[in-house]
């Protein structure tokens, strides 16, 4: 009864206690921790782990001069930063609307200004709501030429035929389309994935079957429904499982699993219903496709190697079309992504495609962070996705789980490993190097591009 005692003390001096840490924010005076619950909220939508917002938050907190008399917490859908003196803690709940590339940007060059001094605190919620303003729903034309897009730039990557890659295209489209209806019901969003694959898987069969097509690559499949791989989600689940984010780190890993659960049960309805077999030895990581392809002739054959590259152009614009990054990130998307190729394609065969992925991820992740530094409106979260989306292993891990094959299963999780352990590596480096404070024209910047 003691601890209880003294618990409702610190209760009631806590809440008898006036704020020790507030704003003046439009002339009424608002908690710090308000403030920094309100930019956490904002960076959990724009995709960051837990882990990431953390950091941000802490230091947008010790440029400001609180310090750690602050303390920082952050779970996949809130954040709470509480007084360490009295206990009082202040939560604040993320709104659950995913933001598009653009916001996200906004949203980092927002933390970058704050860590540097350049922003105040007490700006956090004028600029919060100036990014959260642009949010609307993605346009139906782009959303499904992107999606089209960066399903055949996939298949000619990973070295599909002619036929498949043409398909790819088509039956993206067609993903794009079924996607783009049920994203606007809630209830329906957990099952996109199962009903992409098994569309997807159906139609391929189908036309394998009426064309006498015996070969069937596993992107054939795979590469319209690539984008609804929980690839990255996985990835941020390891990364906080290294940062000791346990909870966090375990829910997501979960719900990476399930979702390529769900997958997995599509492509297998889709092949029972039309008696598709999809070869399991066909799952290649990037730096493995290179000397891919086949004796065959007409549809039949695969392309030239040289189309590959530019089939990377092709998946970054599609990409950019899907996550609405506007056209000076897609620029830098298409840098990044065909440099992150040209390292894995060029150092697999040296290394091995484990450990090439983890030090590609290591050189782009320094390489954008410095790019971050030197142009404060390209921020690295934002560049370093695509060629995220390029190096996870994701849609390897989804045929394993679909053929429940153990030895296909090891390869991707070496490579989200190796991938984790190169992006900690490349995030240690940058910090040794000065960072510029944004320019205040950054956001009439963007609004423009």
């Amino acid at each position: 009864m003691v601890g209880l005692g003294s618990a409702l003390a610190n209760l009631r001096n806590a809440l008898g206690r006036p704020e020790a840490h507030v704003e003046v924010v439009d002339g009424e005076t608002v908690p710090t921790g308000m403030l920094l619950g309100t930019l956490g909220a904002l960076l959990l939508d724009a995709g960051s782990s837990v882990t990431d917002v953390r950091s941000a938050l802490e230091k947008a907190r010790d440029a400001a001069g609180v310090g750690p008399t602050l303390a920082v917490g952050v779970l996949p859908a809130l954040v709470m930063v509480s007084e360490v003196a009295t206990g009082a803690a202040t939560i604040v709940n993320a709104e659950g609307i995913e933001l598009s590339s653009r916001q996200a940007a906004r949203a980092n060059r927002l933390v970058l200004g704050l860590e540097s001094g350049s922003i105040g605190l007490a700006e956090i919620p004028a600029r919060v709501r100036a990014i959260r303003a642009g949010t609307v729903p993605p346009p139906a034309l782009p959303w499904i030429v992107g999606n089209a897009l960066t399903s055949a730039g996939l298949a000619v990557v990973f070295r599909c035929p002619w036929w498949a890659v043409l398909l790819a295209l088509g039956v993206g489209a067609l993903v794009g389309v079924i996607s783009f209806v049920l994203r606007r019901f809630r209830e329906a969003v957990a099952i996109i994935p199962f009903l992409g694959a098994f569309v997807s898987t159906s139609i391929v069969g189908l036309v394998a079957a009426g064309t006498g097509f015996d070969h069937v690559p596993l992107f054939a499949v795979c590469a319209p429904v690539a984008v609804f791989v929980p690839g990255a989600l996985i990835t941020n689940a390891l990364l906080e499982l290294t940062a000791a984010d346990i909870v966090t780190g375990s829910s997501r890993l979960v719900q990476g699993l399930i979702t390529l659960g769900f997958m997995a049960a599509g492509i297998a309805a889709g092949s029972a219903l039309t008696g598709l077999r999809v070869d399991p030895a066909s799952a290649a990581l990037v730096g493995e496709v290179a000397g891919v392809g086949t004796d065959r002739g007409g549809w039949e054959a695969v392309p030239s190697y040289w189309v590959s590259w530019v089939a990377v152009v092709g998946l970054a614009v599609g990409l950019g079309l899907v996550f609405r990054s506007g056209w000076w990130l897609t620029l830098v998307s298409v840098a990044v992504m065909v440099t992150a190729y040209a390292v894995v394609s060029g150092t697999t065969p040296v290394w091995g495609s484990v450990v090439a992925t983890g030090a590609a991820a290591a050189l782009l992740f320094v390489a954008t962070r410095l790019l971050e530094r030197l142009v404060p409106v390209i921020p690295a979260t934002v560049s370093f996705f695509p060629a995220f989306l390029l190096l996870v292993p994701g849609t390897v891990g989804l045929v394993a789980v679909a053929t429940f094959d153990p030895q296909a299963l090891g390869v991707p999780l070496a490579t989200f490993v190796s991938l984790c352990i190169g992006t900690k590596i490349g995030g240690l480096l940058p910090g040794l190097f000065a960072r510029n404070a944004p320019h205040p024209r950054a956001d009439a910047t963007d609004a423009a591009g």
